[in-house]
């Protein structure tokens, strides 16, 4: 389904925007809260620095907001008009869905922003 050389590929990978042959993550799982942040400085296939200017990743958060404001709206979605539970129900529902999500939301969303910035380059491989 998802084919390498796609945008949506990387993103959901988390892989170099690049080359797409590595993850840009020490970890890959993103609920190992320790090492979240954590990223190699380059990939080790086509040499792509990954932190392009100092505090390049601040931009994410943007991204992440409205990351967030779409799963906030589908826990709404799902617990109101699919349950039907109640308001107070939904708001925690809501925070709730948050809280589990928010690792996997900074990723994503750090992964949206770098390749808003980087295309895929299949020639850009180190012989």
């Amino acid at each position: 389904m998802l084919k390498k050389g796609s945008k949506l590929y990387s993103i959901l990978t988390g892989t170099c925007p690049k080359c797409q042959e590595e993850s840009m993550y020490l970890n890959k799982n993103p609920y190992n809260v320790s090492k979240l942040l954590k990223m190699h400085e380059r990939c080790s296939h086509c040499s792509t620095k990954y932190k392009i200017e100092p505090s390049f990743f601040y931009g994410a958060m943007y991204v992440s907001y409205g990351v967030g404001i779409a799963f906030a709206v589908a826990a709404f979605i799902i617990s109101k008009l699919f349950i039907g539970a109640s308001l107070k129900t939904t708001f925690i529902a809501i925070v709730v869905t948050m809280i589990i999500f928010m690792p996997f939301i900074i990723r994503i969303s750090r992964n949206i922003w770098i390749n808003l910035f980087i295309g895929y380059d299949p020639e850009g491989k180190k012989a």
